[in-house]
């Protein structure tokens, strides 16, 4: 057999940890096999021995062949695309086309229709079915004796779409060393061990799905359950029955669905909810990130758990900068300290990080790259903050008006306006993020209509139209038909004025 791989170089097939999906239990051994067919298989398809930074693109359900598949494509020497299978057409093809894929994994069972259309749209790209791909993997051939390349950690590794000032959201890369520097400094901080279970409800196309949880719990041979959809409920029924007789002892997840677990808790009857809370009680970390968590929250789920949350500060490009500690005090409201190896400073209340974990470049934009990056080497973040007298940081909010936070996600309130615009209805349009203890922050629109559209019919229609070409998450929940917009002596629309406009 050829030697393995060098990266990823997380959870060895010794491992006793169990991957568990909606089809059951999946060893790390079949897991690394799995991954390595594909490896094979990817390289056998494009008659090549070394991917070579290659860009491939994958639309798969939380599943073992998720996660092989990902591995697959690093072990090939190969970059990650991932893809949200909830995304419409629209956005799927833009990413596609963005990050220059020239490969596609298609899972028919997560993408529906859109694995029929894509390659449709896009005949330029290869695509491959997820079943076909893995029937091949599996079976037994000259494929399998192939030799895979060495992966220098310093290659490019990984493409996450994020958004940002300039409208349309633009790819992260990450190198091996970036992600395996993200992992290890986790590792350490949050106390992983081969005996954790952790549950998986998070976005697979995100740094706080992909590092934070799969990654870290491979990384110490742990065990996980991937849930293909969240479902409050199911989430409280894992805390108290645990899986094959592992109960979980990790949990993470964003603001708004501890907010929905509370929800549930609420409404369960007082005998579930006892089991519940006792059941909680048992995990020894949970998480919450992406977004700010609301002080409310924080108390009452420590007031029915006994679970300080741990808050934590990120992003895509950096990877966690900022962590309360796992042992010490838990403060609501903060983000902790600069976690080992981040180099976080303040510069006009912004603030700015240097170290290994933070990514290499926006993919084709080397103007908006070396806009992001000081002379010295710090990222911009783009994000405010305050440091305590204690060394506590805190999160004030973004600088710029046009990103919204809502529901773990960044939003580009410019690439909302200008989808907007093209509807035949619409003058002008004017996206903010309202507060909301729920969501962090609910996207609503001002609308300025053409003559003939009626103000009471329109809105409706408009939010339709707008499903079908952007993510759920980016289609706004609130609706107001103006005449106008309040605007400065420029002429620019002044966003606090309409945000109070709403408020009123």
């Amino acid at each position: 057999m050829s030697p393995p791989a060098v990266v990823p170089a997380w959870a060895p097939a010794s491992s006793q940890g169990i991957l568990w999906d909606d089809r059951g239990a999946h060893s790390f051994a079949e897991l690394d096999r799995l991954a390595d067919q594909i490896a094979r298989q990817l390289l056998g398809r494009a008659g090549a021995t070394d991917l070579n930074e290659a860009r491939v693109a994958y639309g798969i359900l939380p599943s073992l062949e998720h996660v092989a598949t990902q591995w697959g494509i690093w072990r090939a020497g190969g970059v990650t695309v991932p893809l949200c299978t909830t995304h419409p057409m629209p956005e799927l093809e833009y990413t596609i086309r963005d990050s220059g894929a020239q490969i596609v994994v298609l899972d028919r069972a997560g993408l529906g229709e859109a694995a029929a259309q894509l390659p449709l749209r896009l005949p330029e790209v290869r695509f491959l079915a997820l079943d076909e791909l893995i029937a091949g993997a599996t079976r037994v051939g000259a494929a399998a004796e192939a030799r895979l390349p060495l992966i220098d950690l310093h290659r490019r590794a990984q493409v996450l779409y994020t958004s940002g000032t300039t409208g349309k959201p633009k790819g992260a890369v990450t190198t091996h060393a970036n992600l395996l520097a993200q992992v290890q400094v986790l590792l350490e901080a949050w106390a992983w061990k081969p005996s954790d279970f952790a549950l998986h409800v998070l976005p697979l196309h995100h740094t706080h799905g992909i590092i934070n949880v799969l990654s870290c719990a491979l990384a110490a041979g742990a065990s996980i359950e991937l849930f293909a959809r969240f479902d409050a409920r199911t989430i409280w029924e894992r805390f108290s029955s645990g899986r094959d007789g592992r109960l979980p002892s990790v949990f993470m997840a964003v603001p708004t669905i501890y907010s929905k677990l509370l929800e549930a808790h609420a409404k369960a009857s007082p005998e579930d909810q006892a089991r519940y809370s006792d059941a909680a009680r048992q995990l020894r970390l949970m998480v919450s990130g992406s977004a700010a968590l609301p002080v409310p929250v924080f108390e009452k789920w420590r007031q029915i758990t006994g679970h300080a949350l741990l808050e934590r500060y990120g992003m895509t490009e950096i990877g966690m900068a900022l962590s309360n500690p796992l042992e010490g005090e838990r403060r609501p409201g903060t983000v902790g300290m600069p976690l080992r190896g981040a180099e976080v400073r303040l510069v006009e209340g912004e603030i700015q990080v240097r170290g290994p974990s933070v990514f290499l470049e926006y993919l084709g934009r080397p103007e908006a790259t070396a806009e992001s990056f000081t002379e010295d080497g710090f990222f911009r973040t783009g994000d405010a903050a305050e440091i305590l007298a204690d060394g506590y940081w805190k999160i004030l909010g973004r600088n710029s008006v046009d990103i919204l936070k809502t529901g773990g996600y960044k939003v580009s309130a410019l690439e909302i306006e200008a989808e907007l615009r093209l509807h035949p209805a619409i003058e002008d349009a004017c996206v903010i993020g309202l507060p909301d203890p729920e969501w962090g922050e609910r996207v609503a629109a001002a609308l300025i209509l053409r003559p003939g559209f009626s103000p009471q019919s329109t809105p409706g229609e408009i939010e339709l139209w707008l499903r079908e070409r952007l993510a759920p998450y980016k289609v706004p929940r609130v609706w107001k038909v103006v005449a106008e917009f309040p605007r400065n002596a420029l002429g620019k629309v002044t966003k606090k004025a309409v945000l109070a406009g709403f408020a009123r």
